[in-house]
């Protein structure tokens, strides 16, 4: 009788194509598997971790569990990734991307080149930037963080930080835009610091080169650049709670709006621009279908969240209370929600917007050819990068307008 484990012919296959398996007898790979999808070139996978998911890619370079057991379900990586500790679900790690032991990444999350997270880091619906740094102790889901301009140069969240993306009303409308997609592509804007021992409770939006300070938690926008930020302390109180009024609805729905139109952009740069650069890549294809596929995890993500809102939103009792909060706005958003979801379901059509891509790729082809996307966009004249801006915030602030216009006395 065989009594192998029925992973063992998947790990001589990894073992035979030149994975560096110091103790195969302690690796688990599942069934599904496909071998072909781990590249045998400088892959080291360390005791006691676990391959699983008929999606999964590991690319040359990769180093999984150095500092304890990893479990990988579903995720791409792409060339020289650390994963040194934990558990990754259906998720993306481009070049260079690390996390730490402990780390707990769940469906939805982007790590772009160099981003990484130091130890008991959690998060879900996650996208970072080249560069973005976490700190330990860390609970990040639901959030986009962009700025800096190299690991020496980069925004950084403290330690034991918290977004608070769940609300009294048990809503996740929370996602947080820290920085934004237009200029955070160019790689180029100031660093963003969210002070240790802190929080922001979603949904906010912040600018460049912000500096909150440590043990600060922020409630609110602050879409300005370069400000240092220090939280306020509120006085304790106990005060009456009537749940599921929202009185503030307008700018949870706005600052929702304006996140998901981010992430309509950043699948125009994803296709327009980055694509290439992964045909040089082993496996490339295969961590570009990655991206594309978790940037529409995340817009659907994001679509429920609204939708559920605009549900408990009209189910509040029409009495007075609710009409000074804006009963009309709330009934038109849930009555016109499905108009909004079919609004982001496919590419902004507006002539000037695509002038505007079409001209600043004109440009970028005339760009100094060079291997790595950091590279080349970084090498971008101001100019040219400028017209990039211009391209992707124009399509944000289409679907902005857009969704105004389908509901408008809700943002009266």
């Amino acid at each position: 009788m065989d009594v192998r484990p029925r992973c063992y012919d998947k790990v001589i296959e990894l073992v035979n194509k030149g994975v560096d398996i110091p103790n195969p007898l302690t690796l688990d790979v599942g069934e599904e598997v496909d071998v072909d999808h781990v590249s045998g070139k400088d892959v080291r996978i360390y005791p006691g971790c676990r391959i699983y998911g008929e999606n999964t890619v590991i690319s040359s370079g990769c180093t999984i569990g150095y500092e304890g057991p990893v479990t990988i379900d579903n995720c791409q990586l792409g060339p020289r990734v650390e994963l040194k500790g934990g558990y990754f679900n259906a998720s993306v790690f481009l070049e260079k991307a690390n996390m730490g032991l402990g780390a707990h990444v769940r469906e939805g999350c982007i790590l772009e080149e160099e981003a990484n997270g130091a130890h008991c880091v959690g998060i879900k619906q996650t996208i970072l930037f080249p560069f973005v740094t976490l700190g330990s102790l860390i609970n990040f889901c639901d959030c986009l963080m962009a700025g800096g301009t190299s690991r020496k140069d980069h925004s950084e969240v403290g330690s034991s930080y918290i977004h608070f993306n769940f609300t009294p009303d048990g809503d996740k409308t929370t996602a947080s835009l820290i920085g934004d997609v237009p200029r955070g592509v160019m790689l180029n804007q100031p660093a963003i610091f969210l002070g240790g021992q802190g929080g922001i409770v979603g949904p906010i939006r912040m600018g460049y080169g912000n500096v909150v300070s440590a043990n600060s938690v922020l409630r609110s926008d602050v879409t300005a650049d370069n400000k240092l930020i220090v939280g306020k302390t509120y006085t304790a109180k106990t005060i009456d709670f009537k749940r599921g009024s929202y009185a503030g609805i307008r700018r949870i729905v706005e600052n929702n709006i304006i996140y998901i139109a981010n992430l309509m952009a950043l699948r125009e740069w994803y296709v327009h621009v980055r694509r290439p650069f992964f045909d040089s890549q082993e496996f490339g294809g295969l961590v570009y279908a990655g991206l594309l596929d978790k940037l529409a995890l995340a817009k659907k993500e994001r679509l429920k969240r609204l939708k559920a809102l605009a549900e408990k939103a009209a189910a509040f009792p029409q009495n007075e209370a609710h009409a000074i909060a804006g009963a009309a706005g709330k009934k038109e958003f849930y009555e016109r929600f499905g108009e909004m979801e079919d609004l982001f379901a496919s590419p902004l059509a507006d002539g000037a917007v695509e002038r505007s891509r079409d001209d600043f790729l004109s440009m970028f082809d005339r760009a100094p050819k060079m291997e790595r996307y950091i590279d080349v966009i970084q090498a971008l004249d101001g100019d040219v990068s400028a017209m990039g801006v211009v391209w992707l915030q124009g399509i944000v602030d289409g679907y902005c307008d857009r969704t105004r216009a389908i509901a408008p006395s809700l943002f009266l």
